[in-house]
């Protein structure tokens, strides 16, 4: 298995040498390798067993780092820039040749993002090139919000684990582009769309693609445990088979057996349910369960990214 541990200069020497490390973000852990090197990039579509038609996401630590593999950043893009980042939010850019057609699918667009996590920020200042980093899990499975979630799946297929302790927020990051005078979300995620449209205004909601995606996470099936996840609304949820497990918004179900139930957030807190998602629904998955059935939460804020990944984790791969 691969060796966690929080040594920068050990994650580092892996990097230069085109070798892959799992790193911490306020997200999920990312499956990271250097984005200009081919041959690295090649390493984490194999690892993860993505299908290359699915983009990855570039990650460094200053705006001015970005100018270096964009050809434009609008002036929408800088407002939410210096307001976001560090932070949840991935922007799609027109790309520069420095950056390989491998990442972007040969699009020309490249998703960027600097993450707001101290020992990946550290750990980016100190490279001379980007990290493609998507989630470090087998392609399609819940994402990991742990050290040892990385371990357990890729542990087999990458030298190091940078340990950053347990993400922050819990869900990707939200992503947005913009195409002649808007702003399109591409994808729903860790920063609420309400706090970028009182910046900016109003934003287009993309839905996600199945077989041609613009952005990275765009496919309709994706972040799903192994078992079969079947969706209620609130009042619609009733108690299955006795080896049936449940993830609850903010209250247990009555009659069902609390140890195969998890609660999201009991104090209705959809920064704690975003945060808590999927690890719970690893740890539903791990149970001696045949189904698992979810509540989803309420549908405003980061509840409307919450359900996404839930309705998405629930169509079969």
């Amino acid at each position: 298995m691969a060796v966690t541990g929080s040594d920068l200069l050990v994650a580092k020497e892996f990097l230069i040498k085109g070798e892959l490390v799992a790193i911490p973000t306020e997200t999920v852990y990312g499956l990271a390798g250097n984005a200009l090197n081919e041959k690295a990039v090649l390493s984490i579509f194999e690892a993860k067993n993505r299908p290359a038609f699915d983009p990855l996401i570039i990650h460094t630590d200053s705006l001015e780092k970005v100018a270096i593999y964009v050809s434009d950043i609008p002036e929408k893009a800088r407002i939410l820039a210096e307001k976001f980042w560090p932070g949840p939010l991935t922007m799609l850019l027109l790309k520069k040749d420095i950056v390989p057609d491998l990442v972007t699918s040969g699009l020309d667009t490249v998703a960027v993002r600097i993450p707001n996590h101290p020992l990946t920020l550290d750990l980016l200042s100190q490279l001379s090139f980007p990290l493609a980093a998507p989630s470090a899990n087998p392609f399609g499975y819940i994402s990991p919000t742990k050290p040892e979630h990385v371990d357990q799946q890729l542990g087999d297929r990458i030298p190091y684990i940078l340990d950053g302790g347990e993400c922050e927020v819990g869900i990707e990051s939200t992503i947005v582009g913009f195409e002649n005078d808007e702003t399109v979300v591409y994808r729903l995620g860790g920063l609420d769309i309400n706090e970028i449209e009182s910046l900016i205004g109003p934003v287009v909601l993309m839905p996600h693609s199945t077989s041609d995606p613009k952005a990275p996470g765009m496919l309709k099936s994706h972040y799903a445990p192994r078992k079969p996840l079947h969706l209620y609304r609130r009042e619609a949820i009733t108690m299955g088979e006795a080896d049936t497990g449940y993830l609850m918004f903010d209250r247990y179900l009555e009659g069902a057996d609390r140890k195969y139930q998890r609660l999201l957030s009991p104090h209705r807190d959809l920064k704690e349910a975003a945060h808590n998602l999927f690890a719970y629904l690893r740890e539903l998955d791990a149970l001696p369960v045949t189904e698992i059935k979810a509540e989803l939460v309420p549908a405003g804020g980061l509840g409307l990214a919450i359900n996404d990944r839930l309705q998405r984790a629930s169509v079969p791969a």
